[in-house]
């Protein structure tokens, strides 16, 4: 069998508990593959340890359990292969939008002269659309306009993995659109391989090649793999639109109201036994109907 670019083998996170001599288990036993140039979103309950998976992907943690195979290389600790966007885009504020990720671009590659760092820097702001503001410093720009900042930074230094985590939480709706078309643009012309963490069901549906949905913690798991199959380019505007968007929708809000709870019970019961915690996410397609003539949950449309 072979393997993906993105390899989570195993992987699991207990913390101490000041109060008991048991540790408290967040999630166990995850096995995710995930492809080169692939965009997966991740969706679950606050509590469930999608941050915690995040970080161990950015080698920023280091787990309890298990491994992070990138490459044919485990990942041991930070990287320029991995690059991270937060919900705080954590820019230098002295530092105009073209040095902030001009700063990113001479660590990426030290031996480059200043005007193809200058010129490369330019190139992901443009993509970004801010020719306008690459002068500005941060606090001379909106909370999108730093955002994309932040996206400009995180795409120049080109790392093998883009990690994202609930990036866009922070900002208004509308800027919240822009700024997801910004991304799909350029991840349309990088092909690089993305992991997102989001609450958002419409943005994992808009982006997403695949979602990995959670159940609660403790012992959480990734129990599916929900593959979005609405064709590329896909547009906000007419997403709804789509054949496959109100099945795939319903299934993943029917998961989040009602399958994590009922799973992660499952779950918790399976370790109180002392079952092996070890779990592969169950593959899903709800947009090809006819591969699940059971009948699906009530069509809930957007507000």
């Amino acid at each position: 069998m072979s393997k993906g670019f993105l390899e989570i083998e195993n992987l699991s996170q207990r913390f101490p508990q000041p109060d008991s001599n048991e540790p408290m288990t967040v999630f166990e036993g995850v096995d995710v593959t995930i492809n080169k140039g692939e965009f997966v979103c991740l969706i679950g309950h606050s509590g469930c340890g999608k941050s915690t998976i995040l970080n161990v992907l950015a080698g920023l943690a280091t787990p309890t359990d298990g491994n992070v195979i990138m490459d044919n290389k485990e990942i041991t600790g930070p990287s320029l292969d991995q690059g991270v966007i937060f919900q705080n885009h954590s820019l230098l504020p002295w530092l105009s939008a073209r040095d902030n990720v001009m700063f990113a671009v001479r660590a990426r590659w030290p031996h480059w002269n200043k005007a193809k760092r200058r010129e490369h820097a330019e190139r992901y702001l443009h993509m970004v659309g801010l020719d306008d503001a690459m002068d500005r410093k941060p606090s001379q720009l909106s909370g999108g306009m730093r955002q994309r900042v932040g996206i400009a930074r995180a795409f120049a230094i080109e790392p093998k993995l883009l990690l994202m985590d609930e990036p866009f939480g922070a900002l208004d709706a509308l800027t919240r659109g822009v700024i997801q078309e910004e991304l799909l643009k350029i991840w349309s012309e990088t092909h690089q391989t993305v992991f997102m963490i989001t609450h958002d069901v419409d943005e994992a549906i808009l982006l997403a090649d695949r979602v990995l949905l959670m159940t609660n913690g403790p012992h959480a798991q990734v129990a599916e793999s929900v593959k979005i199959d609405i064709p590329r380019p896909r547009e906000r505007a007419n997403l709804h639109q789509q054949e496959a968007y109100y099945p795939i929708r319903n299934h993943l809000v029917d998961f989040l109201v009602n399958g994590a709870k009922e799973m992660s019970a499952r779950a918790q019961a399976a370790a109180a036994r002392g079952d092996d915690p070890r779990h592969s996410p169950r593959v899903v397609n709800p947009g090809k109907r006819e591969s699940h003539p059971e009948p699906g949950p009530r069509m809930v449309r957007a507000v």
